[in-house]
């Protein structure tokens, strides 16, 4: 049994952590420890009681030295004593949560409407923590999901209105943990479009810390992840904690050193704009948060993560398949294209090993540009004149399947749709809509509106055999209201969409499990956990030049596995940054992701030919191993700027190395990059060299990379056990 409950402590276990919580005398949850395994249950005497000036004592409690201020909890309520960070207000009381009542279970219940880990393959147990606050009648019901084979534990929280009256929720975050005080550093991965997650790590300090967003996205300026770890951690060594949020809408992190620098997080949907109301018997069910600890550094934390990303989120039959090559014609004609230039494209692809075309943004009737057609999902008889159906046939004769660009959540106001229907966006009465790319958001909160937007994408699928969606989403939530809400509930309008979104996504992947759908949200402004309940793979960046792109690669991998990277190699010069990279450089950081190529073909010279070819080849023979493989960041003391980093086969006999010099250096000195996780007992060959050397070589002495001549220069090895 991973749960266990004995003398008022519940003990929860998987492989290598610990997890303890302790029922108080005063019916409290008291939160007693979260890391490496340990045997004593009751580690309560590690937080001894003593009087604190300004920190109330509850109502009845004879002495006092003890206080909601300073206890560590499970799930903290507000108003009632604890004047750190809430994770639930309700109504215009104080909400003081005392625990009711328990269950373990086998399996793990469902978040209704929600995405969230499932059960199988592994197993997983679940502890249901019933709390309740006695004045209001308001229960929640905690969910702690234990997965112990693969060493990470999910949190939830179902909210009930067990009172008479209506209640309104202002602020329901998915877990709150408090950790003890020690001199914790928290990482988050910040950005901007076309730079997205770029690792960022400092120091905590008194008071709260913390980021998120309020775009109606996940977004690219944040991520909904962060870790904290300790000074010395290193990507090999020392305690790391990550934590998940399994939901793609509005979101916040927030951290919290007291006091008396003991450390509070809490992580949920973002309280500013958000109100649910909830009558009597009604339930609200947050977002699943995924937590993991390691004892092996950054790394550690990072493999827990890809591992619960490959088994317990991804789904259906394309979650541990090799996705096939694609060629996408967006930066290779925009908007300027017909049946004959993409037949052109796919013929020219299929000769180096491409296996899929995707027609991008431009398909469909009076979208000459981006300005205008979003909502009118019919073919251009000018581009496509026999259609997508004689589009796909005549790919099929070269021998690549079709794939398409569709934005479903959008509509234009220069649109039959926006004409017939104004009242289908979202807006609030009276005031100016805020448009962002010309385009305005469909209030997918109304089941008619779903409906529609449901009859459009399974008419597509069922006229033509498309194999791949791209799902894309180009515009964040402004003036967020919907015309079917009193006003009253209008603060519901934003979740209630994420609902919709959710809810369009669970159709198409149950009617339509054999499509691939890969997330874009103007590249990775929805990269997230929810998303890839749906879609196992997300359009990274809109970035492609290839520095930019190992960099947010790099920092996608603190949360998120290779397997569900798309990444492509373009065209020089960078239609992003301007820069000028060898095709060798731009296929090397490409290959460690699903790769796709986003260039005219046809312009290639005969030695880029060959190159193309050759990685169309590695691709197909290696990108089973390289995705389903141990991922590891791998530091370069002294060499400021250059990124390595690698991956170990699941049977440890071949190992792969990616290394890039963004800039040439006059005499440079000899790096030696050392592989941390070769297999001690075995003897590896470089496959390009064909240099030997034992694991503990590789290990301890590590290996000298090539000098690198000119800027952006990458080096992709291969070693393979003897």
């Amino acid at each position: 049994m991973s749960i266990q409950f004995q003398g008022g402590v519940f003990k929860l276990e998987t492989r290598s952590t610990s997890y303890h919580i302790k029922i108080t005398d005063q019916a409290y949850l008291m939160h007693l420890y979260y890391g490496a395994k340990i045997g004593d249950a009751d580690v309560s005497c590690l937080f001894p009681r003593a009087e604190r000036s300004f920190s109330p004592n509850p109502a009845g409690y004879p002495g006092r030295d003890f206080s909601l201020d300073t206890l560590p909890q499970e799930y903290s309520g507000s108003g009632a004593g604890d004047f750190r960070l809430s994770s639930l207000a309700a109504g215009h009381g104080a909400v003081d949560l005392h625990y009711v009542r328990h269950r373990i279970v086998v399996g793990k219940p469902a978040l209704a409407g929600l995405p969230s880990c499932c059960a199988a393959p592994g197993g997983v147990e679940t502890l249901e923590l019933e709390l309740e606050d006695p004045v209001s009648g308001l229960c929640v019901r905690l969910l702690y999901g234990v997965y112990e084979a693969d060493d990470f534990f999910t949190r939830s929280a179902v909210i009930v209105n067990r009172g008479a009256a209506p209640l309104t929720l202002h602020r329901a975050m998915s877990f709150c943990l408090d950790l003890p005080a020690e001199p914790w550093q928290l990482l988050g991965l910040p950005g901007a479009w076309a730079r997205e997650r770029q690792p960022e790590r400092q120091p905590l300090r008194h008071g709260v810390q913390g980021f998120g967003s309020k775009r109606g996205a996940s977004s690219h300026q944040h991520n909904p992840f962060f870790a904290l770890c300790a000074p010395h951690t290193t990507e090999h060594s020392g305690p790391a904690y990550g934590f998940g949020l399994v939901y793609s809408g509005s979101y916040a992190c927030l951290v919290e050193q007291d006091q008396f620098d003991t450390v509070r997080c809490v992580m949920g949907i973002q309280p500013e704009g958000f109100s649910w109301s909830l009558g009597p018997g009604e339930a609200f069910y947050t977002p699943e948060a995924v937590l993991a600890f390691s004892r092996q550094g950054l790394n550690g934390m990072s493999q827990i993560f890809h591992r619960a990303v490959r088994t317990h989120l991804c789904r259906g039959p394309w979650a541990h398949r090799r996705r096939p090559i694609l060629v996408n014609n967006w930066e290779a004609t925009y908007f300027d294209f017909d049946e004959q230039k993409l037949l052109a494209l796919a013929r020219r692809a299929a000769e180096l090993g491409v296996e899929l075309l995707v027609v991008d943004d431009g398909w469909f009737v009076g979208r000459s540009s981006d300005t205008s057609s979003l909502g009118d999902w019919s073919e251009d008889p000018a581009k496509l004149p026999r259609g997508l159906a004689g589009l796909a046939e005549a790919l099929a004769e070269t021998g690549l399947a079709l794939g398409l660009w569709i934005e479903p959540e959008m509509v234009s106001p220069a649109s039959e749709l926006y004409r017939r229907h104004p009242d289908w966006c979202l807006h609030q009465p009276g005031r100016p809509a805020t448009t962002g790319r010309d385009q305005l958001v469909l209030d997918l909160s109304r089941k008619d509106v779903r409906d529609h937007v449901w009859q459009q994408i399974d008419s597509l699928l069922q006229k033509a055999p498309i194999s791949y969606l791209k799902w894309d989403m180009n515009r964040h939530l402004t003036e967020v209201g919907s015309a079917l809400l009193p006003p009253e509930r209008q603060g519901e309008a934003a979740h209630r969409y994420m609902l919709g979104v959710y809810e369009l996504m669970e159709r198409l992947f149950k009617h339509y499990p054999q499509v691939l759908v890969e997330n874009c949200s103007g590249g990775g402004g929805r990269f997230d956990l929810g998303m890839l309940h749906y879609s196992p793979q997300i359009w990274a960046s809109d970035d492609t030049d290839a520095l930019e792109r190992a960099k947010i690669q790099y920092g996608t991998s603190y949360c998120y596995p290779l397997s569900c990277m798309g990444c492509h190699v373009s065209a020089v010069p960078n239609h992003q940054t301007g820069r000028v990279t060898s095709l060798k450089a731009r296929g090397d950081t490409a290959l460690w992701g699903q790769l796709g190529y986003e260039m005219d073909l046809a312009l290639l010279t005969e030695e880029e030919t060959a190159q193309v070819r050759r990685q169309c080849e590695f691709y197909k023979r290696f990108a089973p191993v390289l995705h389903a493989g141990a991922f590891y960041r791998l530091p370069l003391p002294g060499a400021p700027g250059q990124l390595a980093w690698g991956v170990l086969s699941a049977d440890q006999r071949q190992i792969f190395v990616f290394h890039m010099a963004p800039a040439a250096q006059a005499n440079a000195p000899v790096r030696l990059l050392k592989l941390p996780f070769a297999a001690p007992g075995l003897r590896y060959r470089e496959t390009s060299s064909g240099c030997c050397f034992q694991g503990t070589t590789l290990r301890y002495a590590g290996i000298a990379l090539p000098p690198h001549p000119g800027d952006c220069v990458t080096t992709l090895l291969h070693f393979q056990a003897q």
